[in-house]
């Protein structure tokens, strides 16, 4: 069996997953809201345990919000579920520091994880479903913190969200499948670091930018958003452009699903996997680098039409479980 074709056949058993997943939204009402103390107790809760007031570890799913208020810990989900009833924040880091998040689901709330005046943290290895607005939203000079290996889909307004917030790490994220934006840049988000993340079937844009330059987008996956790209100086000048980089300039940008439409005539460059003519975002913006897929192009829409008409058919015996059961 090809490679190509072993490719094509794990991201539609990805994709499969991931839509299955996100269909089955359950709402629940939240008792209140479980704090991690400044000086190490845990309140709200028993389901969070720890031994030396530095590893917290989810010992059961949670209902409510958390709200941390200690510096220099590791909050553990262990694969368990924080669910929301519909509103409020899921994690809450408001001027926090190494802080870390990681191993746990995240759903149904206004707002998954919310970074405010936060710095030096590591969000990683999430599942953050069906929020009614941000999966991650990093704001007011949250900086210098690492996003990586997250899976942001389904529902969520927009994926992962930047305001004011600069030199941060975003790597080997899936922000697939939301109502809005994939990843939103806004407001003097500077210098950050976007490589290695799936941008794919968002219903407004994948990327979408505003007043953000100096950013470095290498190794992404930009696929099948309605639009790839946005910036809102476009359709509004008085707003200075923003003037990002699109590619390491040693031969790596990133891959995009619109590519061979845009450009019928190019060709690969010596087997080099990089395609000879540059994608164009805009006068100021291009990957000069743009990489060939690795699968077949023509195969990524039906593998996602598959996957979507699976995840119909889940939704639907769920739905009747729900019936039956009521």
């Amino acid at each position: 069996m090809s490679r190509k074709l072993v490719l094509a056949m794990t991201l539609t058993i990805f994709l499969i997953g991931m839509l299955g997943v996100a269909l089955k939204v359950q709402m629940v009402e939240a008792s209140g809201t479980i704090t991690i103390n400044a000086d190490g107790s845990v309140e709200g809760t028993t389901d969070i345990s720890t031994v030396d007031n530095v590893t917290y570890t989810f010992t059961d799913n949670i209902n409510d919000s958390i709200v941390v208020e200690r510096d220099n810990i590791v909050v553990d989900g262990a694969n368990y579920t924080v669910q929301g009833p519909g509103s409020g924040t899921g994690i809450n880091l408001t001027d926090r520091s190494n802080v870390t998040i990681k191993n746990m689901e995240i759903k149904t709330f206004d707002r998954g994880i919310w970074l405010d005046e936060s710095s030096n943290n590591t969000i990683s290895k999430n599942n953050i479903t069906n929020n009614n607005d941000d999966g991650i939203y990093i704001t007011s000079s949250s900086n210098n913190n690492t996003i990586s290996g997250n899976t942001v889909t389904a529902n969520n307004d927009d994926g992962i969200r930047l305001s004011w917030s600069s030199n941060n790490t975003l790597s080997g994220n899936n922000a697939s499948s939301n109502k809005n934006d994939g990843i939103s840049l806004s407001v003097s988000s500077d210098n950050n670091v976007l490589s290695g993340n799936t941008v794919s079937s968002n219903k407004n844009n994948g990327i979408r930018l505003r007043s953000s330059s100096n950013n470095n987008f290498t190794g992404n996956n930009f696929i099948d958003n309605k639009q790839q790209v946005y910036d809102y100086s476009w359709d509004n000048p008085a707003t200075p452009p923003s003037i990002n980089i699109w590619d390491d300039g040693a031969g790596k940008g990133n891959y995009w699903s619109d590519y061979e439409e845009k450009y019928p005539n190019a060709t690969e460059m010596d087997g080099s996997g990089i395609w000879d003519t540059a994608y164009d975002i805009d006068e100021n913006n291009q990957d000069n680098y743009p990489l060939v897929p690795e699968f077949p192009s023509f195969l990524i829409l039906p593998l996602f039409m598959i996957a979507t008409l699976l995840a119909v058919i889940a939704y639907r015996r769920q739905l009747k479980k729900v019936n039956v059961n009521t």
